[in-house]
C-alpha cells in the first residue's frame, strides 16, 4: 500500500512516515500543495493523508484540485478545526474521511484500513437514468441536456443513487457509501442532502426521479407500474 503524507508540521509528519512504514505502509511526504497536485498526479496511490492547513495552497483547494485532475485515492483529511462548516466544506471538497487534531494514531491507522480495504468501483463513462446523465470524469450532470451545477457532496450523492437505479437506498448505506464519516445517529444529512438534489434535478424540470420509500430510504427510477412515490 503506497500512501502521500501532505503536512508542513515537521514532527508531525516524521512521526507520520515513520508510523505508517512500520505499520507496512510505503510513503511519500510532502509539505505543501504545490507538490501535493504534482505527486497525487504522477503516481497512484493507495490514500492521501491531507492536512488542512498547509503553506500555499489550502486542504480544501488540494482536494478540489486533486479530483478535478482525475485522482480518485482516498483522502483523509485533517484538521485543528472542529467546526461542523469545515467538516462539512472538506467533504464537499472531495474528502472521504476527516480526522481532528490531536489524535490517536492507532485511530489513523484503522481509518486508512477502513478507506483502503475498498475496491474502487469501474467508472463508466456515462449513467444514465431518464433524461438524467452524469459523467463521472468530466463530473458533469445534465437534466433534459441542461447542464446542473452540483457541490462535491451532491455529486457524489447523486452519482451513489446512479449506480443503484431502482434500488432503495437506507440513509445508512448512503452515508457509509458517500461521506465514510461517523455522523451522529440522529444526524438527517442524508435527507438535507436529498432535498438539495430535489431543488435542483426534480422541481425546476417538473419530473419525480428521487423517491422517499417511507420507513427505509430514498430511490432514484422513474415510476414503474403507477407504484405510490413520496416527495418531501
Amino acid at each position: 500500500m503506497r500512501v502521500l503524507v501532505v503536512e508542513d508540521e515537521v514532527k508531525l509528519a516524521g512521526l507520520l512516515q515513520r508510523g505508517l512504514s512500520e505499520a507496512g505502509y510505503a510513503v511519500d511526504a510532502v509539505a505543501d500543495g504545490e507538490q501535493a497536485l504534482w505527486m497525487a498526479a504522477e503516481n497512484p496511490y493507495d490514500a492521501i493523508i491531507l492536512d488542512l492547513m498547509l503553506p500555499d495552497i489550502d486542504g480544501f483547494e488540494v482536494c478540489s484540485r486533486i479530483r478535478g485532475q482525475g485522482c480518485w485515492s482516498p483522502v483523509l483529511m485533517l484538521t485543528a478545526r472542529v467546526d461542523v462548516d469545515d467538516r462539512v466544506r472538506g467533504l464537499d471538497a472531495g474528502a472521504d474521511d476527516y480526522l481532528t487534531k490531536p489524535f490517536a494514531f492507532e485511530e489513523l491507522l484503522a481509518r486508512l484500513r477502513s478507506l483502503t480495504r475498498r475496491t474502487p468501483a469501474e467508472r463508466p463513462t456515462i449513467l444514465t437514468v431518464g433524461d438524467l446523465t452524469l459523467n463521472p470524469s468530466s463530473r458533469a450532470v445534465t437534466k433534459s441536456g441542461d447542464r446542473v451545477a452540483l457541490t462535491r457532496t451532491e455529486f457524489a450523492l447523486l452519482e451513489c443513487f446512479m449506480r443503484h437505479p431502482g434500488e432503495t437506498l437506507t440513509r445508512t448505506t448512503l452515508v457509509s457509501q458517500v461521506w465514510d464519516f461517523a455522523f451522529e445517529t440522529d444526524s438527517n444529512v442524508v435527507d438535507v442532502y436529498v432535498r438539495y438534489l430535489r431543488q435542483k434535478i426534480d422541481r425546476p424540470y417538473g419530473s419525480n426521479l428521487l423517491h422517499t420509500v417511507r420507513g427505509v430510504g430514498y430511490r432514484l427510477g422513474e415510476e414503474v407500474g403507477g407504484a405510490p412515490s413520496h416527495s418531501d
